[in-house]
């Protein structure tokens, strides 16, 4: 099993990914990064993340499944970077290098068609807890990094069972489980803090609201719609009832 392993997640990662574009199209390119980057953090979790990469202008920095971009985008937009972007979905791929211009490929993070020691940093945000293999994804992270480049995460742990409805095809690790998942895969964790992912300005959320309100109006009616909103109603209760919560962390690759 790999990322993206029910047809719910398809929906809210593929389907909802090409009609995001199409929204954004229709608002402005002012919206594209608010709407690129819900659900894969805030503008304050990506901050934390980037000032602790070691990020310089030419940095070769992977943002491995990096859905729309909007990340992606937002790295070089504040830093000056150009991302390169790894991402399963094919309609999300689209929608990225449309709206942001990006190198960007389609690839389950497990299998990057890079070479070994190909970027001096890599963020993965909300994808650990998508699939069953984490081994397996730290491990091809680990890979395509240079020894002493930094990995920047964002995932969704949980501390004990989870109260259902649960969220289809999502595997959510403890913080326990993370850090030791991070050590086999030959990185050394240096810096982790919690997210907060309702931290970012208000313009921000505001248009992301209303790329969201745009997809509802024209595809409201899809089941693909119904299935990727009833996906984030059950993330969004479960971070809600603290029964999960975002934890950042950034870590060194070891090993020469």
């Amino acid at each position: 099993m790999s990322e993206l392993e029910s047809e719910a997640m398809e929906a809210e990662f593929d389907t909802v990914a090409g009609w995001t574009e199409e929204a954004v199209r229709a608002l402005g390119p002012e919206y594209a990064i608010p709407a690129g980057c819900r659900g894969s953090g805030s503008e304050g979790a990506l901050r934390w993340l980037a000032d602790r990469l070691d990020l310089r202008p030419d940095t070769r920095l992977l943002d491995s499944g990096a859905g729309v971009g909007g990340p992606a985008g937002w790295l070089a937009a504040q830093r000056g970077l150009r991302p390169v972007c790894a991402e399963p979905m094919a309609a999300a791929v689209r929608a990225g290098r449309r709206l942001f211009g990006l190198p960007s490929v389609v690839a389950v993070s497990q299998y990057l068609p890079f070479a070994d020691a190909s970027f001096d940093a890599a963020w993965c945000l909300g994808v650990l807890c998508t699939t069953s293999d984490k081994a397996g994804l730290l491990a091809e992270l680990r890979r395509v990094l240079v020894p002493g480049a930094r990995l920047g995460l964002l995932v969704f742990v949980a501390d004990g069972p989870l109260p259902p409805p649960l969220p289809e095809g999502n595997e959510f690790p403890s913080e326990g489980e993370l850090r030791r998942l991070l050590a086999d895969a030959g990185f050394r964790l240096e810096a982790s803090a919690g997210a907060d992912l309702g931290d970012s300005p208000e313009e921000w959320t505001r248009r992301a609201d209303a790329v969201e309100a745009e997809v509802e109006r024209r595809h409201g009616a899809d089941p693909a719609f119904g299935q990727a909103q009833e996906q984030s109603r059950r993330v969004g209760r479960l971070l809600s009832d603290d029964a999960l919560r975002g934890w950042l962390g950034v870590a060194v690759a070891t090993g020469g």
